[in-house]
C-alpha cells in the first residue's frame, strides 16, 4: 500500500492558520503604510501652510513704514516642533516682486534670492516646486504678507517631500502593532487547536484499542465544545455497546453450537446402539424413531439459519397481494390450531369490524404470525390464554398477539430482536437458535411494516405486528 504522508492536525491547522495570517498581515502593512504615508503629508502640509500663513499675519501686523520684513526666529522655533521633521524648513520672505528679503537658508541647496513672479500669484497656495530634476520633489507653500488687501511681500516655505513624509516613529509603532498581532494571533489559533485536537487524538488512541479487543476505554468527561462532546459521547457508547455485543456473541455462539451439537450426540448415540445391537426389535424402532425425530429437529434448525442469512442477504423474494384482512387472520389461525396441542390453551381472534384489504406477502406473513404464536403457546401454561386481535389506527392494520404467561424479564425485553439471543427461562425449555423474533422483525420490515414489543410483565406479553392497509 502506497505511504501517504501525514501531519497532525495540530500542525495542520496552526501552520495553514499562521501562513493566512501572514499574508493577511502583509496586506494591511502595505496598505497602512501607504494611507499613513499620504495623510502624515496632507497633515504636514496642513501644518507648514498654517505657519506660513501665521507668520505672513504677524509680519503684517508688525509692519512698519519704510522698513522690511523679517523672520522672528524664535517664533519659527516654537512652530517647527509641529512638522516633526529632521531639521526646519527652509523659510523665505520676499518683496511682492519675489526678491529675498529675509531666509533661514545662509547656504546649502535650498539658499535662493529670488522666486518667479508667475509661481507666486498663482491661485494655490500649496504646489510642487519647479527644480528640473524628478529625484527629489519639493513642496512649496506661499502666503502673502497683505495690508489692507495691498500686497507687500510673501512668506514661502520649502521643504522636501522626502523630509514632510518622514514617519519613523508611526512605522516603529506600526510594526510593534503587527508583530504583536501575529504573535497573539498565532497563539490563539495553538491554544485552540490544541484544545480541539487533544480529544479528537484521544478518540483515534481510543479506536485502536478498541481494534485490539481491549473495549475499557478511557475519554475525558468534560467537554465545552458541543460537537466535540457529541463525538466523544457518541464514540463511549458505541465502545460500550461493542462490548455487550462481543459478550453476547461469544455466549450465542456458545449456545447455538450447543443447540446443534446435542441432536447430533443423541443421533449418534443411538444410531451406535442399534449398530452395535444393544438394542433390538421394537426397541430398536423407537431408537430410530427418535433419531428421525432429532434429525428433523437439527435440520429445520439449520433450514432457519440458512433462511435468516438468505433474508439479511436480500436473498428472498417477497410476493405481494391483495387480500381480505379477516378472511386471511381467520384461515392462519386455524391452521396453526389444527397442527397444535391446545387441550389446555384457548386461543380467541377478534376481526376487524370493517373487513379491509390489505396488499402483502401470505407467506411470509404466515411465517411471522405463526411464530408470535409457538412464542406465546410456549410462555403459557396450563389453563393459558392466546388473544390475537386486529384493529386499524391511521391506515396501520395492528396484529396484536397476546398471552398470559410468566414474562419477559425487564433486562431481556431490549435484547429479543437480537438474533441467537435466547432468554434465561427459554434456553433450558425449548430447542432453538433464536432466530424466530429477528427473522419476524426483518420480514415485517420486508413488508414495509414492523414488529414490535408493546408490553411484557409477570402478567403476560404483548407483540404487534405493524402493516400498511391498502387505500382502495
Amino acid at each position: 500500500m502506497k505511504k501517504t504522508n501525514r501531519i497532525s492536525l495540530l500542525k495542520y491547522w496552526t501552520t495553514r492558520y499562521v501562513a493566512t495570517l501572514v499574508l493577511g498581515l502583509i496586506v494591511v502593512t502595505i496598505l497602512s503604510v501607504a494611507w499613513i504615508q499620504h495623510t502624515i503629508l496632507e497633515n504636514r502640509l496642513e501644518i507648514s501652510e498654517f505657519i506660513a500663513e501665521e507668520l505672513a499675519n504677524r509680519i503684517a501686523g508688525s509692519q512698519q513704514p519704510n522698513t522690511s520684513p523679517s523672520i522672528d526666529k524664535n517664533t519659527l522655533k516654537s512652530r517647527d516642533q509641529f512638522l516633526q521633521s529632521e531639521r526646519p524648513p527652509a523659510i523665505y520672505i520676499t518683496d511682492a516682486a519675489g526678491q529675498v528679503l529675509s531666509t533661514n537658508q545662509s547656504d546649502g541647496p535650498y539658499s535662493l534670492d529670488h522666486f518667479p513672479i508667475d509661481l507666486l500669484q498663482k491661485n494655490r497656495d500649496v504646489l510642487k516646486y519647479p527644480t528640473g530634476t524628478e529625484e527629489a520633489r519639493i513642496w512649496m507653500i506661499k502666503k502673502p504678507i497683505e495690508v489692507e488687501d495691498v500686497v507687500f511681500g510673501w512668506v514661502i516655505m520649502l521643504q522636501p517631500e522626502n523630509e514632510l513624509g518622514n514617519v519613523t516613529d508611526e512605522y516603529r509603532l506600526l510594526a510593534i502593532l503587527i508583530v504583536s498581532l501575529g504573535l497573539f494571533g498565532w497563539a490563539a489559533i495553538y491554544i485552540l487547536s490544541r484544545r480541539l485536537s487533544k480529544p479528537i487524538s484521544q478518540v483515534a488512541e481510543a479506536a485502536k484499542q478498541i481494534q485490539e479487543g481491549n473495549y475499557n476505554v478511557r475519554l475525558p468527561e468534560h467537554t465545552k465544545e458541543q460537537e466535540v462532546y457529541d463525538l466523544i459521547y457518541s464514540f463511549k457508547e458505541m465502545a460500550q455497546k461493542l462490548q455487550q455485543l462481543e459478550a453476547l456473541r461469544a455466549e450465542l455462539l456458545a449456545g447455538v453450537t450447543h443447540e446443534l451439537k446435542t441432536p447430533v450426540t443423541s443421533i449418534s448415540g443411538l444410531l451406535q446402539a442399534v449398530k452395535d445391537g444393544v438394542v433390538t426389535g421394537d426397541e430398536a424402532e423407537e431408537f430410530l424413531s427418535i433419531s428421525l425425530k432429532e434429525t428433523a429437529k437439527m435440520q429445520k434448525m439449520i433450514n432457519d439459519l440458512l433462511e435468516f442469512n438468505s433474508f439479511t442477504a436480500n436473498a428472498l423474494p417477497v410476493a405481494m397481494e391483495e387480500h381480505h384482512v379477516n378472511e386471511l387472520m381467520t384461515e392462519m389461525v386455524h391452521q396453526w390450531k389444527i397442527g397444535q396441542d391446545l387441550d389446555s390453551i384457548a386461543v380467541e381472534l377478534t376481526t376487524l369490524t370493517a373487513d379491509r384489504i390489505i396488499y402483502t406477502d401470505l407467506v411470509r406473513l404466515q411465517q411471522i404470525i405463526v411464530n408470535l404464536l409457538n412464542n406465546a403457546k410456549h410462555a403459557v401454561e396450563a389453563d393459558g390464554q392466546i388473544d390475537i386481535t386486529l384493529t386499524e389506527e391511521n391506515q396501520l392494520l395492528l396484529i396484536e398477539v397476546k398471552d398470559n404467561g410468566l414474562g419477559i424479564p425487564k433486562a431481556e425485553q431490549e435484547l429479543v430482536f437480537e438474533r441467537f439471543y435466547r432468554g434465561d427461562n427459554k434456553k433450558y425449555k425449548i430447542r432453538g437458535l433464536g432466530l424466530g423474533l429477528p427473522f419476524s422483525k426483518l420480514l415485517a420490515n420486508a413488508l414495509d411494516g414492523d414488529l414490535i414489543l408493546k408490553e411484557s410483565s409477570s402478567f403476560g406479553t404483548t407483540f404487534i405486528v405493524q402493516l400498511p392497509l391498502s387505500r382502495s
